[in-house]
């Protein structure tokens, strides 16, 4: 008898691609959830959820941009009904450490009826090496409204494995893994590591909220910039500046340093320039 596939909801993310691959590699069948996969699921248009949804036993669910942005916490809860009236076995859910609509979010999840695992997730190491920091970062420079608050950097890469095992193993049903790596670093650290691994020197300025709202109105326009600010004010002050076991009790080990995720970017030509 043919696996149910399993859904990956943002599949083309930071997380998703990472679970979609390592689930593919391990020979399981995977539906790709986003705008323009073969059978698309969008956000915003939930006529697409069903039949994404239809003959899945398990569900990755991360929302882009984040589960701050307005509406989030609704299509969550609307999804959720889609999924039991398509009879899912399981959500895996990416949620943020510290971030009170994730939190929201997470409780919609908890109380759907289905089977669920919720995965609360510090910095994502890989902002440094695929996200918005990258090309400052290329100029030498981390520019955030952090102060000198230390952060246990997470490298995606773990979310990803507690994210498979969640999604493919008994034991972790109705499990909390707050995700986190295994120590704490200031930015202006993070910012002396990836100098030694990139042969560059990197330099962190803290800036204020105001100077970040005005950089993300350029990138991003309003909406955006009011939301990550917002987020920035919320988990930046200090909240996270502790561990978490997620990745030891979903997986048995320790999580991945920031010094090793830095020398693997590296590696893996993270940063090298395209002329």
């Amino acid at each position: 008898m043919q696996q149910a596939p399993i859904l990956v909801i943002g599949s083309t993310g930071k997380s998703g691609r990472r679970i979609a691959e390592k689930l593919i590699a391990s020979g399981y069948p995977v539906r790709h959830g986003s705008r323009h996969s073969t059978t698309p699921f969008d956000w915003d248009q939930p006529e697409t959820w069903p039949t994404a949804l239809a003959g899945v036993s398990a569900v990755y669910i991360s929302y882009f941009p984040d589960l701050a942005f307005p509406g989030a916490a609704e299509k969550i809860e609307a999804l959720t009904r889609s999924a039991a009236a398509a009879s899912v076995d399981r959500l895996v859910l990416l949620s943020g450490r510290g971030e009170f609509h994730a939190q929201r979010c997470e409780e919609i999840v908890r109380h759907s009826g289905l089977t669920y695992t919720l995965i609360r997730a510090a910095w994502f190491a890989q902002n440094f090496s695929e996200g918005y920091l990258r090309d400052p970062l290329l100029d030498g420079m981390i520019a955030l409204p952090a102060g000198d608050v230390r952060e246990p950097i997470v490298d995606v890469d773990d979310i990803a494995d507690v994210a498979v095992a969640a999604l493919t193993e008994e034991g972790h049903a109705e499990q909390l893994y707050e995700v986190t790596g295994p120590r704490l670093l200031s930015f202006a650290q993070a910012a002396e590591e990836l100098s030694q691994a990139m042969e560059q020197e990197i330099n962190y300025h803290p800036i204020t909220l105001n100077e970040f709202h005005a950089v993300m109105l350029e990138i991003g326009g309003q909406i955006v910039a009011d939301v990550f600010t917002d987020i920035c004010r919320e988990v930046l002050d200090g909240r996270n500046a502790s561990l978490g076991d997620g990745v030891q009790r979903a997986l048995g080990r320790e999580p991945r340093d920031f010094s090793d995720f830095c020398h693997s970017a590296r590696a893996a030509g993270a940063w090298l320039q395209v002329a």
